[in-house]
């Protein structure tokens, strides 16, 4: 999405005026209008994305409820899936930890990747979380693109590195290389996110608190112990084959 700012066409601006109250006498519209309009359009296509379906979403249904003509849509999204990333984006941006939050800290290894698994589990079963989820699950197949726009803004990216580094850190074995460190970290969000993930997008029956807080509790042990297995093993690891 082009961060510049755009202008609005004659017809929108009298939409934005009729719900306003305001009158602009000309030229271009204010910045904070410009950032109002981009809202409406995310959150508009947001909820279209998660109820209709990624297929069943047109660019013609965003501007209709959006209150814009497709002329200015188009000047701020090249197609729907620059769309649909950058609502991607806005989701993971919304149930991401607030700034300033610490997301590494405790007293041993055991209690900041037990603090960090729940950090996950509170961003990723989220409502919206939940329904970006069974959206992607239910049309991967017609449009595997969008797994790829959810894996390039998610925020299991950071996570993976700041684990490796954490790692790095509190275990300083020499076997423990770079590689198995991104390995053994990767594995360490999907343990946390999948089963619990899944349950609440109605695979299963969702977890209740007591319950999460115990998976988070096994998924920590039964990664620093293999951690501490993988820092003694010779050769890389290898993903399992599908």
């Amino acid at each position: 999405m082009d961060g510049a700012v755009q202008p609005i066409d004659g017809a929108d601006r009298n939409r934005h005026r009729a719900r306003t109250g305001k009158t602009r006498h000309g030229g271009r519209p204010s910045r904070k209008d410009a950032l109002l309009l981009g809202e409406r359009i995310l959150e508009v296509a947001t909820d279209l994305f998660l109820t209709e379906g990624y297929g069943a979403t047109t660019i013609e249904a965003v501007a209709a409820r959006a209150g814009i003509s497709k002329r200015t849509f188009y000047h701020r999204f090249e197609h729907k899936t620059a769309l649909f990333a950058a609502v991607v984006h806005r989701i993971i941006e919304q149930i991401r930890p607030r700034p300033g939050v610490p997301l590494l800290e405790g007293s041993t290894l055991h209690d900041i990747l037990r603090r960090f698994a729940g950090l996950i589990l509170r961003s990723a079963l989220t409502p919206r979380a939940i329904a970006l989820y069974r959206l992607v699950t239910g049309e991967s197949a017609r449009f595997p693109n969008l797994l790829r726009a959810v894996y390039e803004e998610g925020w299991s990216q950071q996570a993976t590195a700041l684990i490796g580094d954490l790692l790095a850190r509190e275990l300083r074995a020499p076997q423990l290389t770079p590689e198995r460190r991104n390995f053994a970290a990767g594995q360490f969000v999907d343990m946390v996110i999948t089963l619990p993930q899944r349950r609440a997008a109605g695979l299963g029956t969702p977890m209740t608190p007591k319950e999460l807080d115990m998976w988070a509790d096994g998924v920590v042990r039964l990664f620093l112990n293999g951690c501490r297995g993988l820092s003694e093993a010779s050769g890389r690891p290898t993903a399992p084959s599908k």
